[in-house]
């Protein structure tokens, strides 16, 4: 079974350090929000409001879990304040819906339990929404993510004709198991030279292999590679289109009335524009919902 149905696709972040660039330092920490950044944090909307489940409002808090560094979703920054945009964007549903938002850092493998558990109100964390994971719980979904292949300005890198090139890859996310390494396996069936695929820990130090030139591409999420090339500052560019896309969602607890609220706080932000203001901020301009889905569905009374 792929990672992508296990867990969140790329379990670490991928944050390049700005003032290291030049020397194709890589970091697990930023020295803060993008430039330009500014929080968005809209108003309560009362009919909303009324949505969110007795408990959850009596309580007054969103409380969610998550698991940096994942950048650009969630990780912290020099001060080791946690940041993202997934951070943003559950403060974004929170305010709509009438409530504090409160994020708590915890281990990836113990959110989706402590949903369910009803210790926490939700899990963001990078989570795809699949078949599987749909039998315990509801996602909120909020962007649709795929593969996306990354290189040096200048080279010749063909994502779909990558025999004999050297990858990078985070270790056991569907970049390895589902993208690269099955390319490398049909190049052989094909007589062509494999791929020699250079796997690491995490997803920062893949793209520094190919920042440096230790690899000829990178291949990650696409907001992660996205991400990556943003903040090389041109040392760095995406090649070929996305693929393999799917659906990146919050978890909340099967048949919570929480997701038709959150999902309905989800379509305010879209209606008005701050939703793609939110992932925008981020370098996120691709993949983005027009109409808020729960588990792919649109809401109820959605055309």
């Amino acid at each position: 079974m792929t990672r992508r149905a296990l867990t969140r696709r790329g379990a670490a972040a991928l944050a390049i350090a700005s003032a290291s660039l030049s020397a194709a330092c890589v970091t697990n920490t930023e020295g803060g929000n993008p430039e330009g950044w500014e929080p968005i944090v809209p108003a309560e909307v009362p009919e909303i409001a009324a949505l969110v489940p007795a408990p959850v409002a009596a309580d007054g808090t969103l409380s969610v879990g998550t698991n940096p560094p994942f950048a650009p979703f969630e990780f912290k920054d020099s001060q080791g304040t946690l940041i993202g945009v997934e951070l943003d964007l559950g403060r974004a549903l929170a305010a709509v819906m009438g409530l504090d938002f409160d994020p708590q850092e915890m281990d990836f493998s113990l959110i989706l339990p402590a949903v369910q558990a009803g210790s926490l109100d939700a899990g963001m964390s990078g989570f795809t929404d699949n078949e599987e994971r749909r039998q315990s719980y509801d996602f909120v979904d909020f962007l649709y993510a795929g593969i996306q292949w990354a290189q040096q300005p200048g080279s010749d890198v063909d994502p779909a004709n990558p025999c004999g090139l050297t990858v990078a890859v985070q270790r056991t996310t569907v970049s390895e198991t589902d993208d690269v390494r099955p390319k490398s396996d049909d190049c052989l069936a094909r007589g062509e030279d494999p791929i020699t695929v250079l796997s690491f820990d995490t997803s920062d130090n893949a793209a520094l292999a190919a920042l440096t030139g230790r690899a000829d591409a990178l291949s990650a999420d696409s907001p992660v590679t996205a991400w990556a090339v943003e903040r090389s500052r041109g040392d760095l560019e995406l090649v070929g289109e996305m693929f393999d896309a799917a659906p990146y969602g919050i978890a909340v607890p099967k048949d919570s009335p929480l997701a038709p609220a959150m999902a309905a706080a989800l379509q305010h932000l879209i209606d008005t524009g701050d939703y793609a203001r939110i992932l925008r901020q981020w370098n996120i301009d691709s993949g983005l919902l027009d109409q808020a889905l729960i588990n792919e569905q649109p809401l109820e009374g959605q055309p």
